[in-house]
């Protein structure tokens, strides 16, 4: 009961927020870090520029190595080192929550990695950390592709609370799981940076992240990697904020930039209160 009441009250407090902005930065990185940050840097502040209060950066934003073991060479400690610091300074110089993308942290197995999206406060501290689940393998025709071989699998479904609502995290290949945002419990928002191929992606992606919003009520944020990289890969971009009917409200098809729209409290709990698909549900083993 207590617990009920607690959502109860949540729910209401949201509904009476005022509307902000949020923003999805999307980029083609390569694999020199300190130029990555640079441009990451850039690109925040154009999103700051339009009023955003909440940016997401896309999967690998501070490197796309040449190849797979590269991520491995620039691993960071939790708390320490040079990609952690420029996302904690950056939140707290723009006074933003700022959500890093994903990045390299030590992994438990010495060969391994641990691909980390890490949400930090308008004050430069961080508040939450999400280790990706699910690794993406593909085979088709000449791209192949084994996460599994340099990265560590995470193990927690991990919510933020926020000024802007519950914010659920997750990581590219997470979006073709809808169990895990089943798993999430109401949340206002979905964060969702990426890094998918354009093979998938001109088929899947668009699809999937608005099947994700409208089937959790949310807004969805998916910031993706868009374009041609230095090691040859190619990622599919397409960036966008879908609201939680699923309509695209922006988006970003190729190339670096930002995409950026209003999310509106009271507009998400009248959907919520018109179809209230979340309480009908029955089969709730997920």
């Amino acid at each position: 009961m207590q617990e009920e009441n607690a959502t109860q009250r949540r729910v209401a407090a949201h509904a009476q927020a005022k509307t902000f902005k949020v923003a999805a930065v999307q980029m083609a990185s390569g694999p020199n870090v300190p130029a990555n940050l640079s441009e990451a840097r850039r690109l925040i502040e154009k999103a700051v520029d339009q009023g955003a209060r909440l940016v997401v950066l896309p999967e690998y934003f501070p490197i796309m190595g040449l190849n797979d073991t590269d991520k491995l060479a620039v691993r960071e400690q939790p708390g320490s080192g040079a990609i952690q610091t420029f996302l904690s300074e950056t939140a707290r110089e723009h006074k933003i929550w700022l959500v890093g993308g994903s990045i390299p942290l030590v992994a438990d197995a010495p060969d391994k990695m641990r691909n980390a999206c890490l949400v930090y406060d308008d004050k430069g501290e961080q508040v939450a950390r999400y280790d990706k689940i699910h690794l993406f393998n593909l085979e088709l025709g000449n791209e192949r592709y084994h996460e599994g071989r340099t990265i560590e699998a995470g193990e927690q479904v991990v919510v933020v609370d926020s000024p802007f609502g519950r914010i659920g995290l997750a990581i590219c290949y997470d979006l073709r799981f809808p169990e895990l945002f089943r798993a999430m419990h109401d949340v206002n928002i979905i964060v969702l940076p990426s890094a998918f191929t354009e093979t998938t992606g001109k088929m899947h992606w668009e699809i999937l992240v608005r099947a994700r919003a409208i089937e959790n009520l949310a807004y969805v944020v998916a910031a993706g990697q868009g374009g041609y990289h230095i090691n040859g890969r190619e990622t599919h971009g397409n960036s966008m904020i879908v609201d939680p009917w699923g309509r695209v409200l922006d988006r970003l098809p190729r190339g670096s930039g930002v995409v950026v729209a209003e999310i509106d409290p009271s507009y998400h709990a009248s959907l919520r209160a018109s179809l209230p698909a979340l309480s009908h549900r029955t089969l709730t083993s997920c």
